[in-house]
């Protein structure tokens, strides 16, 4: 039987052999997306939003529809909602911390709205984007809205932080909603 080489070779051999080993996924920063529309697509949603994923398989089942693929983001969505409506509620309670509990559900509710959060989605894209079966309607108010909100939840995934997630809603609703009194005007 052999015996082991002594640590202190073994040490020396990582040494040198370690330009050439590869280098770990999360080192190298995020993963590249592929060259298809679909990826260009989402490079740019991440611009849009402010928010460069780190795993960017969690982005791709964001913005695919149940219509589409058993792989999408339905889960994502109810984190989603969760993370927005808590972000809601923070904004409220920050906002006036004295407001009764019905103001603060309502202004939750509301911002969490499908309204809203498909006003959002078609702010930053999500329509040209989002995945879905041929007799489905990506500009839908429900599909939108539902991929901005499995958006949301692939970013709580992603930064492993729904207040991360909440910064990310809140930008966009609060953009939206900026873009849609400019046009009122």
């Amino acid at each position: 039987m052999a015996t082991p080489p002594p640590p202190i070779l073994l040490c020396l051999l990582l040494l040198v052999a370690s330009p050439f080993l590869p280098r770990a996924a999360a080192a190298a920063g995020p993963a590249p997306l592929s060259s298809s529309s679909f990826d260009a697509g989402l490079a740019k949603l991440q611009a849009r939003i402010g928010y460069a994923f780190r795993a960017p398989d969690l982005l791709r089942r964001a913005m695919t529809h149940a219509s589409y693929s058993r792989e999408n983001g339905r889960a994502l969505a109810v984190l989603g909602l969760a993370a927005a409506q808590s972000a809601a509620v923070l904004g409220a309670l920050a906002a006036d911390n004295d407001a009764t509990a019905s103001v603060v559900s309502r202004r939750a509710t509301e911002a969490a709205s499908e309204a809203a959060c498909a006003a959002a989605g078609t702010h930053v894209g999500i329509p040209a984007i989002v995945r879905v079966a041929s007799r489905t309607s990506a500009s839908a108010a429900p599909v939108v809205c539902g991929a901005l909100r499995a958006l949301i939840g692939a970013v709580a995934v992603d930064a492993n932080s729904t207040d991360a997630a909440g910064d990310v809603f809140w930008r966009l609703h609060v953009l939206a909603a900026a873009s849609a009194a400019t046009a009122a005007i």
